[in-house]
């Protein structure tokens, strides 16, 4: 069972006035649900984790874009500084694949996965998918199943956040970030139809913001 931090239903947040928002968004979100160092700190926690289950394995770091990017890249700046400062290391390679499942704020029954003809090439390799947020699974689940066909050597999931909904698959990644509540979550490259991306922490949108940016 994947440890994690847990954000709860009723958790206050903090003000936006307390940190450092683009004003570009200071009227498109709630609050502020997670800071930037809170993210960090435990992305950090996550990758000596990971280190330790994988570690002595060639890895094949599979990003899932574009919510993943950021996520991705600061979990393998930690994972490159555990190989730097101790005595285990593990050769690692990295590798990119599209996965859409949303249309505004609301979650499609159709998952696009783009890039998977190149799947293939992770026959007999250790890999660690890396996502930004699980929401129903269902989206992870149809990528584990097209993967599974590659023949991969073992399969590991590390998800930044994994939302609490009734509308779940029951599907939980190997790591956990944080469990967070069942809101539209933007920030740290999580988006709304592209928007929200370049904002450094994870926030609530509100509701007129979803009317604002809609397509």
């Amino acid at each position: 069972m994947a440890s994690y931090l847990q954000i709860a239903d009723d958790e206050k947040g903090h003000e936006l006035d307390l940190f450092c928002v683009p004003r570009h968004y200071e009227n498109d979100l709630e609050k502020v649900i997670i800071p930037h160092g809170l993210i960090m700190d435990r992305t950090e926690r996550l990758a000596r984790d990971i280190i330790r289950d994988m570690g002595g394995h060639h890895i094949v770091a599979l990003c899932v874009l574009k919510g993943g990017y950021k996520f991705f890249a600061d979990l393998l700046d930690y994972i490159k500084a555990l190989n730097q400062n101790s005595d285990k290391s593990v050769p690692l390679t990295v590798d990119f694949i599209r996965v859409k499942s949303y249309c505004n704020d609301k979650s499609t029954n159709s998952v696009k996965v783009i890039g998977g003809d190149e799947l293939s090439s992770l026959s007999g390799k250790n890999v660690l998918i890396v996502e930004d947020i699980v929401e129903t699974g269902r989206t992870m689940q149809t990528l584990l199943s097209l993967l599974s066909e590659c023949n991969p050597k073992m399969v590991k999931v590390v998800s930044l956040l994994v939302k609490r909904t009734p509308r779940s698959s029951g599907y939980r990644p190997d790591y956990i970030g944080f469990e967070v509540p069942d809101a539209f979550l933007v920030g740290y490259a999580l988006d709304y139809n592209e928007y929200f991306r370049d904002l450094s922490h994870i926030c609530i949108l509100n509701d007129q913001a979803k009317e604002k940016y809609k397509v």
